[in-house]
């Protein structure tokens, strides 16, 4: 699967394409940010490059996608910030970027490109029966959220899955209070189906889940 498209977010050149393994660097960066600082996700502890390889692997193959959005307005190397939530993400092949120790995204000179978000399909559960059921993932960057780029990846992914024809049931979980991505899932025509409460602690405080579902076939 590989999909890619120009312009989707406003003001700077973004581009989605299929992720790299050049792109693991930034993907651990922005979802190691979320872990630490947000409850996009519920992790409690920053995953190194070793775990972000073996969860890339599982993708871009079978019905389970992995997309990046990459910007041009990198200065000197280096990502002029962006926002949204969060993620699982890393630039694309040779426009991929990498984490440096303060947290910035380090741009590729030659492309002037750096991924700033990414999405994903990954599979729900391990049971066969569960095959074409995937569970959605969306991260940015929080340097560049509230530009649309959530709004593009999730457009690009939900029609990568319609076109599979492999996936009936995609599956979304969201931390209760993230309201913005509320929104995004209904505006995409997801189902709300239930809210479980107290069903992990974060931050000293008992968090909730809200759970979403979309059928594509």
């Amino acid at each position: 699967m590989s999909t890619e498209k120009s312009n989707l977010a406003g003001e700077n050149s973004i581009r989605i394409r299929t992720a790299a393994r050049e792109d693991i660097p930034a993907l651990a960066q922005i979802y190691n940010y979320e872990v630490e600082h947000g409850t996009a996700t519920l992790d409690l502890h920053p995953r190194d490059l070793a775990d972000r390889t073996a969860w890339f692997e599982l993708h871009n193959k079978d019905n389970h996608p992995l997309i990046v959005a990459v910007a041009s307005d990198v200065v000197q190397g280096n990502a002029i910030g962006d926002n949204i939530a969060a993620g699982n993400a890393v630039p694309d092949g040779a426009t991929a970027g990498n984490a440096t120790a303060d947290g910035t995204i380090a741009g590729n000179a030659a492309s002037g490109e750096v991924v700033v978000g990414y999405a994903s399909l990954s599979p729900y559960r391990e049971k066969e029966a569960y095959a074409s059921t995937v569970e959605l993932s969306v991260y940015i960057h929080q340097d560049y959220r509230r530009r649309g780029i959530a709004t593009s990846l999730m457009r690009a992914i939900l029609e990568l899955a319609k076109e599979d024809g492999r996936t009936h049931l995609v599956v979304s979980v969201i931390t209760s209070g993230n309201e913005a991505s509320a929104r995004l899932h209904e505006r995409f025509g997801f189902t709300f189906c239930g809210t479980m409460r107290d069903v992990g602690m974060k931050f000293g405080v008992y968090q909730a889940i809200d759970n979403y579902t979309l059928v594509v076939d």
